[in-house]
């Protein structure tokens, strides 16, 4: 078993991908349970923003239930805004970030006035949209000098057993190390970061997890008892764990940051 070789997953049209991205329209509270967060060095992408009146705007877009927008709001001194197309996500979003403004759209159209803001970023999200559509209307919404901000966590599928255990779960194993995300001009990449980190789980919680993938969100009754009887076989009998251990799960975080040029 190898990992993935691809850049990014894949969809067979445009309609696989929208309907994929739907799924997440339910399980918002699972999901803030048990995705972790980001590296706080994420943040440091950014750099120095543009300056204006007020201080500096930021924009999480696709922000889910705001694992990055958290992030953002405590280790920047500029101004967090946040959007996401699903009702749940952002009704979660609001209830553990009510000093954040949020609203319902899409990163092809954010709603934002042109030059809005000075920054947009994307935690996990990039790979559900139109990325010749976001990549302008992230354009569009930045100020001259604007920035985007792009970051995927990642199962750290270079070990085997979380290779198979990504494959189990349907997750994780998306985007080879070492990718790059398809962005379109006037976009051009300015800084990556690369970190391997662990998040502390117990063996309950990697059903969690599985279950906050869309995969399983998409998937019949009997798909996912199989799914969760494969789970626990290769937990607990393949494995080795004991119900509930706490386990440390490898992840990759890869992020890169793109400023804007003619």
């Amino acid at each position: 078993m190898k990992p993935s070789g691809k850049q990014q997953p894949a969809f067979r049209d445009e309609q696989h991908r929208t309907s994929s991205a739907r799924a997440f329209s339910d399980g918002a509270t699972l999901y803030h349970a048990v995705r972790p967060s980001y590296p706080p060095a994420v943040t440091k992408l950014l750099g120095t923003l543009p300056r204006r009146a007020g201080g500096a705007r930021i924009v999480d877009v696709g922000a889910g239930t705001g694992k990055l927008t958290k992030l953002l709001a405590e280790n920047t001194d500029q101004h967090v805004f946040a959007c996401d197309p699903s009702a749940d996500m952002t009704r979660v979003l609001r209830e553990h970030l009510p000093e954040v403004p949020v609203w319902r759209a899409t990163a092809e159209a954010t709603a934002l006035a042109d030059a809005a803001v000075d920054a947009v970023t994307c935690a996990q999200t990039w790979h559900w949209v139109d990325t010749t559509a976001a990549s302008a209307e992230a354009a569009r919404v930045t100020s001259e000098g604007g920035k985007l901000l792009l970051c995927w966590n990642t199962l750290a599928v270079n070990h085997p057993w979380v290779l198979r255990l990504s494959r189990i779960m349907h997750s994780g194993d998306v985007q080879r190390a070492g990718f790059y995300p398809q962005v379109a001009r006037p976009w051009v990449l300015e800084g990556e970061l690369r970190e391997t980190w662990a998040q502390i789980v117990t063996t309950d919680e990697c059903f969690d997890l599985m279950a906050s993938r869309s995969y399983w969100l998409r998937a019949n009754t009997k798909t996912r008892e199989k799914m969760v009887a494969n789970l626990d076989w290769y937990l607990h009998d393949r494995l080795g764990f004991e119900r509930g251990q706490r386990i440390p799960l490898p992840y990759r975080v890869d992020a890169f940051v793109y400023g804007k040029r003619d």
